[in-house]
């Protein structure tokens, strides 16, 4: 039965939301945590440590990490160490380089909001942007430094391009041009030949199938034309990087050995990734059955199958990589939000405003623990899972998590009765609930992550002259944040150059101790970080005995 409107008792929002309204709920969710706290380990401290190398030595031509070439495309980087040189006067560099993301993560809102009005309608199109901010998967990854972002931002752009073709060719070419060639600066091979599928299908989707592929084709040489701008001065400053660069994306996509399960494996990450995208999908197809040789039904779902199975079988299962199947999963989510029964939409609606409201609360009680130490039980365990952390009561914090909270309430109060109420509540709760993670729990979030008390320790054992490091274990993320942290450059142990090297930093557990003594080296110091109750996690710092270092 469909929804008939209602008059609200007190005067709130309009649903689907308006321009500002949509604008400011995806500002505070986007930006809200992405600044604040250290690189953390993985993607997010890699991507820094390339754009810091970026943005201290000046080669915008080939990434590096620590001084070492960084195999990977360069777009993210660049666009990160340009957010860091612009901000520079107002945030540290870690915080100005990571709001790269937070322009990429605009514009992939924006682009499949674009898409989403071509295929569905202006009426629905504000959906799209929800259904993607609201996906659990996005959130983790648009707070972080991640280069996938990057490449989600022109997958979108070439949906939105693609959208367009049938009545405006002209300027459709150019944007998908664009996006193709952002998506190869961005992260390689891998978005272009996950979007040649997609592709086709438009083609043979559209009633003028040799005006639409002569348009494909011609958006194609303009990618080659932007994305020559990087080559070829790789071929005439770096010919060897641009050979281990093709190598590394061919190899990458050859020779993981993917087979059909590894698909399944994908489905089944997105069964919590892209909650509640996949169900509302999964609605539309039932619902519009009648209607899937549409545009609007058959180009959405049957890319999300061409890019599942290029993906499932051609690359590693990544958390990461499975953003570039939310797209396609989103606009096909669009018509399942407005076509829900009124029952099962009342229940989507009741279960985030339960949902979110009861983790609202445990992060408040959470945070009181921290600050005051009540619950004192639960106040234990906050300093059991990080010991030496001592939470402070911050004013600013305080009145600003106290107005999103007030805030949510006013919303669920005030929302008239809409098919878009399920899916705005979801969104808003969902930004409620990470608002106050990132704001009330950041502290003690950060001291457990950052790697910055381990660098600071290690200065203090290695003196002034540390003189020459080398490394064994240490992951890429590890190496960037000693670096950015206390300017400690590592070198791994199987480098010809570590031979001349006083200090050796291992991070686990060393493999012979008598081995390591035999050879002149003496352990000087060990640490780790305040959470990490692992043996594997814990640094050990050796010092080359000088007698052994003068018979080198």
């Amino acid at each position: 039965m469909p929804f008939t409107p209602e008059q609200p008792r007190f005067k709130g929002i309009s649903l689907p939301p308006s321009g500002w309204v949509l604008a400011a709920l995806l500002t505070v969710y986007i930006f809200t945590g992405l600044i604040g706290h250290d690189p953390w380990k993985h993607d997010d401290a890699i991507s820094i440590g390339i754009a810091y190398d970026i943005f201290t030595n000046g080669d915008w031509l080939v990434p590096q990490l620590v001084g070492q070439v960084y195999i990977d495309a360069p777009l993210y980087y660049w666009v990160s160490a340009g957010t860091a040189h612009l901000f520079s006067w107002l945030l540290p560099f870690h915080d100005a380089a990571r709001l790269a993301s937070g322009l990429f993560t605009l514009l992939a809102l924006e682009f499949i909001l674009l898409a989403a009005r071509e295929l569905h309608g202006r009426e629905h199109a504000a959906a799209a942007p929800l259904i993607l901010a609201g996906s659990i998967g996005f959130l983790f990854h648009a707070h972080e430094a991640q280069p996938m972002l990057a490449a989600l931002t022109a997958y979108t752009a070439a949906y939105w391009a693609l959208t367009l073709m049938p009545h405006r060719p002209g300027f459709a070419t150019s944007i998908l041009g664009f996006a193709l060639a952002l998506g190869f600066l961005a992260n390689g091979l891998l978005p272009v030949l996950t979007l040649l599928p997609v592709m086709a299908l438009s083609i043979w989707l559209s009633p003028e199938r040799a005006r639409c592929a002569r348009h494909v084709a011609l958006s194609m040489i303009i990618a080659l034309l932007i994305v020559a701008t990087w080559l070829v001065p790789l071929q005439i400053l770096a010919p060897n990087y641009l050979s281990e660069f093709l190598q590394h994306e061919v190899a990458e996509l050859t020779s993981s050995g993917q087979q059909l399960h590894d698909v399944l494996r994908y489905l089944n990450t997105l069964l919590w990734y892209a909650w509640p995208a996949l169900p509302l999908a999964a609605w539309a197809l039932w619902s519009k059955r009648r209607f899937f040789a549409t545009r609007p039904i058959a180009l959405p779902a049957c890319s999300f199958l061409a890019v599942l199975l290029m993906l499932g079988l051609g690359v590693e299962l990544k958390s990461s990589s499975a953003l570039l199947l939310l797209p396609p999963l989103v606009l096909l989510a669009v018509p399942g939000v407005t076509s829900l029964r009124r029952g099962a939409a009342n229940a989507f609606d009741w279960f985030g405003m339960m949902t979110f409201t009861f983790f609202a609360a445990v992060v408040w009680i959470a945070w009181a623990a921290m600050v005051f130490g009540w619950p004192e039980r639960l106040s234990r365990q906050v300093v059991r899972l990080e010991p030496g952390f001592v939470g402070h009561f911050s004013l600013i914090a305080f009145v600003f998590s106290v107005a999103i909270t007030a805030v949510w309430f006013w919303l669920i109060v005030t929302s008239p009765r809409s098919p878009m109420r399920g899916i705005m509540h979801w969104m808003a709760g969902l930004t409620l609930f990470w608002v106050l993670v990132a704001v009330l729990w950041m502290p003690w979030i950060d001291y457990g992550k950052s790697y910055r008390p381990v660098a600071e320790s290690l200065t203090k054992a290695m003196h002034a002259d540390r003189g020459c490091v080398t490394s064994v274990n240490l992951q890429d993320s590890i190496r960037a944040s000693l670096d950015y942290f206390a300017n400690i450059h590592t070198i791994p142990l199987s480098s010809a150059s570590s031979r001349r090297c006083d200090w050796l930093l291992i991070h686990g557990e060393p493999r012979n101790e008598r081995k390591l003594s035999a050879a002149g080296w003496q352990q000087a110091w060990e640490g780790k970080r305040p959470g990490d109750r692992h043996r594997s996690t814990v640094f050990h710092l050796y010092r080359r005995e000088a007698s052994s270092n003068r018979a080198k």
